[in-house]
């Protein structure tokens, strides 16, 4: 049985876009969660150390992959749905993107904020002008994650 390059392909987007959703949900429903339990100083000093390490390379891999393998998995891959899996594919790419995009717009800019403000006095505020924005969009970014692998998973059934 020969395996075709675009069946690789597709697999490799549907994991890619599992892991990926897998990552953000546990950071939503896991992380962030327990941060909130942490007083003003050592939140902001947590946040500031997991958003200087998250994007190594596995981190990276998965976040651009999650964008590049489903969009290449569309250009490429055979359709044998009549074209519902490569619309699908699409959605997929489409959802994936929309949550990067919030990412570049929203979290790393509050990222951003929350490291400069780091020995700078007074936490609580520093806190205050990123939990809760941070919070929604990284909500928002995670049901874009979701909703791209289940498009994915979608796609080959």
């Amino acid at each position: 049985m020969m395996i075709a390059m675009s069946d690789v392909l597709v697999v490799c987007a549907l994991a890619c876009t599992g892991l990926y959703a897998g990552y953000m949900l546990a950071f939503r429903s896991g992380v962030m969660p327990a941060f909130r339990e942490l007083p003003d100083d050592r939140f902001t000093e947590a946040m500031s150390v997991i958003n200087r390490k998250v994007p190594g390379p596995l981190f990276l891999l998965l976040f651009l992959g999650s964008v590049a393998l489903p969009a290449a998995s569309w250009l490429t891959a055979p359709d044998s749905q009549g074209g519902q899996g490569q619309l699908l594919r699409l959605a997929a790419t489409g959802c994936a993107l929309v949550g990067h995009l919030t990412t570049a717009v929203g979290n790393v800019p509050l990222n951003n904020a929350l490291e400069a403000s780091l020995g700078r006095g007074d936490q609580h505020a520093a806190r205050e002008a990123f939990e809760s924005r941070w919070n929604t969009f990284h909500t928002w970014r995670t049901a874009c994650a979701v909703a791209a692998f289940l498009l994915m998973a979608a796609s080959v059934l």
